[in-house]
């Protein structure tokens, strides 16, 4: 049995493209929304580590 080789592809649309496409702008959305979840927590912790270090300098320089 021999195939032609140029009638093997078939023709039209590519299976299942639709699918993967809005398989992958769901995962990217994902992923960019962990990113910035991540960011905003170091954001707020380097906001709040930043208040405590204040008060402590301010205490420091009342007891003096």
């Amino acid at each position: 049995m021999r195939y032609n080789i140029d009638e093997m592809p078939k023709k039209g649309k590519a299976k299942n493209t639709l699918n993967k496409a809005k398989h992958t702008k769901l995962m990217n959305q994902k992923i960019n929304k962990v990113k910035l979840e991540k960011q905003r927590t170091k954001d707020r912790l380097k906001a709040l580590i930043k208040k405590v270090n204040e008060q402590k300098n301010e205490q420091k320089s009342d007891e003096l």
